[in-house]
Parts: C-alpha cells; structure tokens; sequence
C-alpha cells in the first residue's frame, strides 16, 4: 500500500442505528430542529463564497457581546458592583444561548467547514465561551447528532450519477436520512445480497462550498501578514486545505477503513466497518451498518467499569495506529463511536487521517520517551529540534514546554490518569491563560507583546485536534486506567509498515 501523505475530513455526525433494517422500523418523523421531514429541503447547501461569507458575517451580532464581556472581564477583572456583575452574567448567558441557536441553525444549513468548527466546539472542552460551557454546548450538542438534510432528490441524483438509481443499484433504499453532517448524509439501504448497510452520500456542490471556504482562510491570512508569517500560518493552512479537499474523495475513505482494519485485526474489541467498494464510489460511500449504542447514551447509562473499558479500546484504537504504524486518526468526535458490549467500540469514520513521515514520528516519541524517563534536559532539546520551540524567549519556551508536559501527561503518568471535564478544558485554558500574561505590555508600553513563534512541523498540524478532542471524549466518558502501559510499548518500538 502506498498512501497518500494527507488524507481528508470525514463527515462527523453519525447517530444512534440499529442492529438491522426491519420492515417495521419506526423511521423518524422530524428533523433535529423539528421539521417535519416531508416538508420541502433544499437540494444544496449554499456555494457561493460571498453568499457563505453574509451568513457567517449574522452570526457576529449574537457572538460579540460574549467576545466583548470575556474581554473585558480578562482585562478589567470584576465589576465593583454585585448587581453590575449579576446583570453582566444574565445578559451574557442569554447571550451564549442566542448565539448557540444561531450557529445551530445557519452553521446546520452551511455545512462544509463552518459545521465542522460548529461540531468541534459542541465537543471540545474549553472552546465554548468560557463560564458558559454547559449552556452553550447544550444547544451545539445537536450539530453532533444530526445536522439538517437535504431534500431527497439530491441524494438520489448524485447516487444516480456516480452508481445508478437507487432502486436498481439496492435492494432496499430510504430516501430519508438517517445522519446528516458536513460534507454528506447518510441512509439506510439493503444490498442485493440482503445486507444492511450505510449510504455516505456527498451533498451536491458541498466541493464549490468547501474551496470557497478555504478561500476565505487565505485571505484572513493574508490580512494578518505579517503576524501571520511569525506563526507559520501558511504552512498551516496549506495542510487544512490539503486535508479538507481530499475528504471529498470518499474512495480515499474506503482506503483508510481497510489500513485500519489490518491494524487492528488481532484486537476483537475495536470494529472497522466492511466497505463495499462495487457500491462505493468518488461521492458515494457503502460500508457496513454497525448496532450498538451512540457516545451519549453509553457515557449516561453504562457503568463506570464498561465505561473504562471502552475508553482502553479508544486509546489502542488511536495509539496503536500512531505509534506502531504511523497513521495518525484526527478525528476523535463522539459521533464516530458506536458502543457494543463487551466493551467493544465500532469506529465509522476513516476521512480524517494522515499517515507522518517516519522522521517525524521518530521525533515525537523521542520526546515522549524522554518525558517518560523524565530526562527534561533531552526533553526540551527534542521540543526545539522536532517542534521547533525557541529557547532564546524564555517566558514562551516555558509556556510552550510545560504545555506539552500538561498534554502528554495520560501517555507518560507512571500510574491512573483519570479524565475529567476540567482537565480536559485544562489542555486548552493553559495555553490562554499563560500567552495572556506574556501578551501583558511591559511597564511604560502600550501595545501587548506577542507570544514567540513556533516552527511546528507541518505535518503536526491535527496533532493538537486529536489531543483536544480525545481529552474531551475521554473525560465525557469520566474513565481511569494506566494508560501509559497501553501505549509505551509501542512508543518505545519499531516503525511497522503497513502491508
């Protein structure tokens, strides 16, 4: 096998299926904001750069005045009055929820990148307004269940396109979704053979939407020159633009669930769902329809012991992967779990991976092995020479040091490691909080002093995506374990090739 260096996004929202397709299923009725389904859909998200801009461009009015008051509050501190305070509180939280409903409902019906940074922050502890978490997420919660569909006749054109009608091509087809998310949605269908499956089909022109998207990236960093250079942003939006628009190859997908079923072929408590490749096209995905449980109903109803277990099979899922073979999963959202008993974890999504040039992973188990003998000196050296940190700005190059110390802290803890919420929203507060007293201008100055740049190595790009978000799944699931006897015979091992 020889893969491609970058591989693409997946869709991240797959909700709660069955077992299998009976006749009497009970099909949903209403979308997730409570649409009937049979009303009129549109048959594509909108595409137009300028179109995608003006709808972003509405959800600044609900966003402001949260962005102002965390501001205001990290500048200023507290009001000196308890009654000024309490309002403040009231206005802001009435605030974070105006502004979760709308980013519910314009981000639903962009999909394309906006949804994708819509889920990421329904999940990702410590990136909703900070005090306003629970209120903010409550709503978002929704954009990682179902995102609005499209209408069904855009499923049915673009399957016709790329495989033939439906009706023929299936035995069975329900030309009402059963998951929707950022680049597709996906439906029951039944093979010709009589097996139950999941539909990934592409929304139409979600391609258009996605390159105007990333158009609009450039040009933010173009704005930001020359701050943007100091922090290598180019390079690391020419790996997002890399990834994203190799998502849009389903057939890439495929190729990634069959790596990984080889990966973990010998472990019968991690499912990789069959792909059907005669079914499967460029905007077409066929796979396996997995049973189960979906991540909220597992971390509400299961106990604390399956709930350990599960979150052991997630960690050989990510690390094995990593370590041992260097195929990097990025995309750790919690609709991409399905939980059977036994603690067996089905993993759905395979467009979210990046296989790291074998120099690289040498370089991040180097400094993991050295964390781990707790050889700090050969630590910082490996966090210059492999992830570019500059020890000629003390205050940064600490900031940054005991960053990767606080991240690395479940795979190098001789010992438990509990996740919870608060360590989680830890891994992203820590670096907020320490750049905000470098940022503080020197006495006499006005103009805040910027943080020292980073030369991270490009391909390290969603290495911060898989630690943010594998933090706050972990810590939804409340688990404990020595996760670093998991892992760090792999850490310490060979490179093993894939074959």
């Amino acid at each position: 096998m020889n893969p491609a260096r970058a591989r693409g996004f997946a869709p991240v929202a797959i909700v709660a299926i069955s077992e299998v397709m009976p006749d009497d299923v009970k099909r949903p009725t209403h979308d997730y904001g409570g649409e009937p389904l049979d009303a009129r859909r549109p048959d594509a998200p909108p595409s137009s750069r300028f179109g995608r801009l003006a709808r972003l461009g509405v959800l600044s009015t609900h966003a402001l005045p949260i962005a102002t008051e965390v501001v205001r509050r990290a500048t200023f501190g507290k009001r000196r009055s308890e009654h000024e305070e309490l309002e403040a509180q009231r206005r802001v939280i009435s605030n974070a929820k105006k502004t979760a409903h709308a980013m519910l409902k314009t981000l639903g019906e962009m999909k394309g990148l906006p949804l994708k940074l819509g889920q990421m922050a329904s999940y990702i502890d410590g990136l909703a307004p900070p005090g306003y978490e629970e209120k903010f997420q409550q709503v978002l919660n929704k954009l990682q269940a179902k995102a609005p569909p499209l209408s069904r006749e855009a499923a049915v054109k673009v399957v016709t396109k790329e495989l033939g009608p439906p009706e023929e091509v299936f035995a069975a087809w329900d030309a009402d979704p059963f998951a929707a998310a950022s680049i597709g949605q996906v439906h029951h269908a039944t093979t010709r053979g009589g097996d139950h499956v999941a539909v990934k089909v592409q929304y139409p022109d979600i391609d258009k939407a996605i390159e105007n998207d990333l158009k609009s990236i450039s040009m933010l960093e173009t704005m930001i020159a020359p701050i943007g250079r100091r922090y290598h942003s180019k390079e690391v939006l020419n790996d997002v633009k890399a990834v994203f628009l190799a998502e849009l190859d389903y057939r890439r997908e495929a190729d990634n669930a069959d790596a990984f079923r080889k990966i973990h072929a010998d472990d019968h408590e991690i499912i990789v769902p069959k792909v059907w490749r005669s079914l499967s096209a460029r905007r077409v995905l066929t796979s396996e329809l997995i049973g189960g449980v979906d991540y909220a109903s597992f971390c509400a109803n299961a106990s604390q012991n399956d709930r350990n277990r599960a979150a052991q099979t997630i960690w050989r899922f990510m690390f094995r992967a990593l370590f041992k073979h260097g195929w990097l999963y990025a995309d750790p959202h919690p609709g991409n779990y399905r939980f059977v008993e036994g603690g067996r974890v089905a993993f759905l999504d395979y467009g979210c991976v990046k296989v790291l040039p074998p120099e690289l992973l040498a370089g991040i188990k180097r400094y993991i092995i050295a964390a781990m003998d707790e050889r700090w000196d050969d630590f910082e050296r490996a966090c210059i020479e492999v992830l570019g940190y500059d020890d000629s700005d003390p205050a940064s190059f600490k900031l940054y040091v005991d960053y990767t110390k606080l991240v690395l802290e479940p795979l190098t803890r001789n010992g438990n490691y509990k996740h919870t919420h608060a360590t989680a929203r830890e891994t992203v507060a820590f670096l907020v909080r320490g750049s905000k007293k470098i940022m503080k201008p020197k006495e006499g100055e006005v103009l805040p002093n910027l943080p020292g740049s980073v030369a991270m190595p490009q391909d390290h790009t969603f290495m911060n995506r898989l630690q943010w978000g594998l933090a706050s799944v972990m810590a939804g699931l409340g688990s404990e374990a020595n996760y670093r006897s998991l892992v760090e015979p792999w850490v310490r091992g060979p490179l093993v090739e894939i074959k």
